[in-house]
């Protein structure tokens, strides 16, 4: 009678543990159901103690029905069966199908790079010390993460982290307070990438670049936050988005990742499944209005959801730009965006939209792709967000202006 009570006890216990850790970690299980921000949080920092846990219970109940013949052998395997898919797919899912290449990336010169990358693809670019890396959607999708060892251009920890859901690709030095991170991908929510550092256990919201811990909510508790207090997080590592055809222009020495296939056949078989959901959710998601897993708080109808939009925040400041906008103002922009005066201008022959800090007091008019301008060389702006879904901005900057444009620069000019 006290094995019965057990077993049942340890079945009902060990589905609601592990159906609850499927639906927050599961992934793919936000494309039929909504999953609360606050218990996705809760999930990653106890993942962990959760398998451990959930897991425990299915031995208890192993023991009680194996050991002392308690409960029905179909309620037995079904659960086991379940149980074991609850934990299992998750796991296999992000830290074998999603496994990230932080150190671990292969880049190829431009002859093998041409043999996979159309010349019009769009190519997410950073640079330094005349190491200039380009990286595609497609190849950063599964990975999300990519690096080397020896770091970009001598600079260590430098890492480009992508989200597909945003169709943000993002250059980060991947230390917090002078401390090395190593980091894991874990989940989304939101449409943005949540990755996980694996000292602490803390996750980390892409877009932000920040640990949840260091983010002060804002006051109506939704998944956006206020950053006027100051930011604690990774440093931004400018990142700015071209053609491929164009990068091959400005950086004829320049590398690209690849992610090809591996050698070992389960994880190639892992992979080209994994691929094939990935090719066809996001077509989709590219393709229609809505986002294919909808765990949204706010959005913005000055704008078409997947419109791709062009971000900066600077001291809780937030303003976005489309190409359209910036093509109708002659490819030269002059704004002010947190107390920051900023040029916004695209580059027809290279093909990209960038954004140049402006410290001369004086509006740009003509600037080129190398920052050089009327007024002197400028720097790239280092927390651009380039190219990502309207939609996904709009949900973590909520209070963000769009297009803005100084007048009185703009008419100085003319």
């Amino acid at each position: 009678m006290v094995w019965d009570i057990i077993f049942w006890l340890s079945l009902v216990a060990g589905l609601v543990i592990g159906g609850t850790f499927f639906r927050d970690l599961g992934d793919v299980s936000q494309m039929v159901m909504k999953v609360k921000r606050d218990k996705m949080i809760r999930a990653i920092r106890n993942e962990k103690r959760t398998t451990i846990f959930g897991l425990g219970l299915l031995v208890v109940m192993a023991i009680a029905h194996l050991g002392f013949g308690a409960g029905p052998a179909w309620a037995f395997w079904l659960t086991v069966a379940l149980v074991s898919l609850f934990f299992g797919f998750p796991y296999v899912w992000l830290h074998v199908g999603l496994r990230h290449q932080r150190d671990k990336a292969q880049y190829y010169n431009l002859d093998e790079a041409r043999k996979f990358i159309n010349p019009s693809t769009s190519v997410l670019v950073i640079e330094n010390a005349e190491d200039a890396r380009a990286h595609s959607d497609y190849d950063l999708s599964r990975p999300h993460l990519a690096s080397t060892p020896d770091g970009l251009g001598g600079e260590k920890n430098v890492i480009i982290a992508y989200c597909s859901m945003a169709n943000l690709g993002m250059g980060y030095k991947a230390e917090i307070e002078g401390r090395r991170l190593e980091v894991d991908v874990l989940a989304q929510h939101g449409n943005n990438l949540l990755l996980r550092d694996k000292e602490t256990g803390e996750p980390i919201q892409h877009i932000y670049g920040q640990r949840i811990c260091d983010l002060a909510p804002s006051s109506d508790g939704q998944s956006h936050c206020d950053l006027t207090a100051g930011r604690v997080g990774m440093p931004f590592w400018p990142t700015f988005r071209m053609s491929f055809r164009a990068f091959q222009k400005a950086y004829p020495h320049g590398t690209v990742f690849l992610n090809k296939p591996v050698g070992n056949p389960l994880l190639r078989l892992i992979d080209m499944v994994i691929d094939a959901v990935l090719a066809v959710s996001l077509a989709q998601h590219h393709r229609e209005e809505a986002p294919i897993m909808d765990n949204m708080t706010h959005y913005d109808d000055r704008l078409p959801n997947k419109t791709y939009i062009w971000g900066i925040e600077i001291r809780g400041d937030a303003v976005a730009y489309t190409e359209d906008f910036v093509f109708e103002h002659d490819c030269v922009i002059n704004a002010k965006i947190g107390g920051r005066a900023i040029v916004v201008a695209y580059d027809v022959k290279m093909e990209s939209l960038g954004f140049w800090f402006n410290d001369s007091s004086q509006a740009v008019t003509r600037i080129d792709f190398w920052g050089q301008s009327d007024q002197g060389q400028l720097e790239r702006v280092e927390m651009l967000r380039p190219g990502m879904f309207w939609h996904v901005w709009a949900e973590y900057f909520p209070n963000t202006d769009l297009n803005r444009i100084n007048e009185q620069s703009e008419a100085s000019t003319i």
